[in-house]
């Protein structure tokens, strides 16, 4: 690595290649760094060439160096507002109890109706 990074650093670095696991970026002449998928943007990327295209710059955080294997993982979803959490609609709740009671009186009488055929059946 021909400068020294430390995590935490924001930098603006060079999309070299687009892997289907995330993209490659260099932040300089001899060194570049892995963005992985989940590191892109909040929520699911199916594909990254979606998002990122060599030869794009972006803004990227490093997020950690491991110097023996000469790697460093960035993140672009750390520079991002982390969106607000949907809510759902307040609807009322029905107990385990109160779906029994609506679909019971169907279900015997369902089992009502085909019990004289089953005794007639039988009979045979």
């Amino acid at each position: 690595m021909a400068k020294q990074y430390k995590v935490g650093d924001v930098l603006t670095g060079t999309v070299t290649g687009v892997q289907p696991y995330g993209a490659f970026v260099a932040l300089d002449e001899q060194t570049q760094g892995l963005v992985h998928i989940s590191e892109i943007t909040y929520g699911f990327v199916k594909n990254v060439g979606d998002l990122l295209t060599v030869g794009q710059d972006v803004r990227v955080k490093v997020l950690e160096i491991d110097d023996e294997a000469q790697k460093i993982s960035l993140s672009i979803r750390a520079l991002q507002e982390k969106p607000p959490v949907k809510r759902r609609e307040a609807t009322p709740r029905k107990t385990l109890q109160d779906h029994v009671d609506e679909n019971d009186a169907n279900g015997f009488n369902s089992l009502r109706n085909k019990l004289q055929d089953w005794i007639d059946q039988s009979g045979q």
